[in-house]
C-alpha cells in the first residue's frame, strides 16, 4: 500500500510547489511593476518594506519582507507548530528572493497611478490566493492573525488586521509627501481582497465541513489536533448498508479546506465529504456573538 501511495504524494506535492512558485511570479511581478515604482503601500509587511526602500533606496523591498518576517516566524515556531511555519518560512523566502531577483528584468509601469492600483491589486491578489489555495502563506498579516487568533479567539481578526493595514497605509502619507499614494493604496488593496475574496472565499467567510466515516474513524480526533478546530461527531446508519457510521461536522476557514482535504485522505480516503458555504460562523476561533 505504501508503494502506491508515494506516487500520488509525489504528484500532490509538486502541485503544491508549482501553486506557490506561480503565485510568488505573480505577486513578485505586482511589487516590482505596479506597487513600488508607484509609491503604493499594500498594507501589511509588503507596505513596511516598501516604505524603507522608500527611504533606504539601498535596501531591496523582498529582503525587508523576509528580514521582517522573521520575528514573526520564530513566534510561529513556537505558538503554532512547525508544519506551518515551514512551508511558511519557505514561501516567504522564495516570494522575497523572487521579487528582488525580478526587479532589475521589470520595466515599471507609472503612467497612471489609477491602472497600477487596480492591475496591481489583481496581480498580488491572484498571487497570494495560488498560495492560500494550498495552504500556505507569505507570511506577515497572516502569521498576525494565527497568533492573534491563538491568544484572543474573541476578538475579530478581520477587523484588527483591516486596523493594521490602515494605520500602515496612513503612515506612508508623510514618507511620500502625498495624500493621492494612500487613495490609490487604499484602492489597491481593495481589489486585491476582492481578488482573494472571489477566488478563495475570503477570510470572513467560512466553510462548513461534513464527512461521513466509518464510526470507529479516527478523522475527529486528527482533526482537532491538527487544524485545532472543534468538531461534531453526530452517530449515523448507513440506509442501505445498515451499518453504524459518523458524520462529522467542522467549521473552517477557506485556506483550511485543502489541508483538510490533504488529512481526510491520508486518514481516510473513502469519505465522503460535502463542504457548503457559510455566510457567517459566530463562536470561538471566528466572529463573536
Amino acid at each position: 500500500m505504501k508503494r502506491r501511495e508515494r506516487p500520488h504524494h509525489v504528484v500532490r506535492a509538486l502541485s503544491d510547489w508549482l501553486f506557490y512558485i506561480f503565485g510568488c511570479l505573480l505577486y513578485a511581478v505586482a511589487v516590482d511593476m505596479f506597487i513600488t515604482p508607484n509609491q503604493l503601500v499594500p498594507g501589511g509587511v509588503t507596505g513596511i518594506s516598501v516604505i524603507i526602500h522608500y527611504v533606504l533606496p539601498f535596501f531591496p523591498v523582498g529582503a525587508g519582507i523576509f528580514v521582517i518576517n522573521i520575528p514573526l516566524l520564530i513566534l510561529a515556531w513556537i505558538y503554532i507548530g512547525g508544519s506551518f511555519t515551514w512551508r511558511t518560512a519557505v514561501v516567504t523566502a522564495m516570494a522575497s528572493v523572487t521579487i528582488d531577483l525580478l526587479a532589475p528584468f521589470i520595466t515599471p509601469y507609472t503612467a497612471d497611478p489609477l491602472l497600477a492600483a487596480l492591475f496591481g491589486g489583481v496581480l498580488s491578489g491572484l498571487g497570494l490566493a495560488l498560495i492560500f489555495l494550498r495552504g500556505a502563506t507569505t507570511g506577515g498579516s497572516e502569521i498576525m492573525a494565527r497568533l492573534l487568533e491563538k491568544k484572543y479567539p474573541h476578538i475579530s481578526i478581520g477587523r484588527f488586521m483591516l486596523l493594521v493595514d490602515g494605520i500602515i497605509i496612513a503612515a506612508s502619507v508623510p514618507v511620500f509627501g502625498q495624500l493621492e499614494s494612500a487613495m490609490y493604496a487604499a484602492v489597491l488593496v481593495f481589489v486585491s481582497s476582492l481578488v482573494v475574496d472571489e477566488l478563495i472565499g475570503g477570510a470572513r467567510r467560512t466553510r462548513t465541513v461534513l464527512i461521513v466515516t466509518a464510526a470507529e474513524s479516527p478523522i475527529a480526533k486528527e482533526l482537532t489536533v491538527r487544524l485545532e478546530r472543534g468538531v461534531t461527531v453526530l452517530e449515523a446508519t448507513g440506509a442501505y448498508t445498515g451499518g453504524e457510521r459518523q458524520v462529522l461536522m467542522c467549521a473552517v476557514r477557506p485556506s483550511e479546506v485543502y489541508p483538510l482535504r490533504r488529512l481526510l485522505n491520508e486518514l481516510d480516503p473513502d469519505a465522503f465529504i460535502i463542504v457548503l458555504n457559510s455566510e457567517q460562523v459566530l463562536g470561538t476561533g471566528f466572529q463573536t456573538k
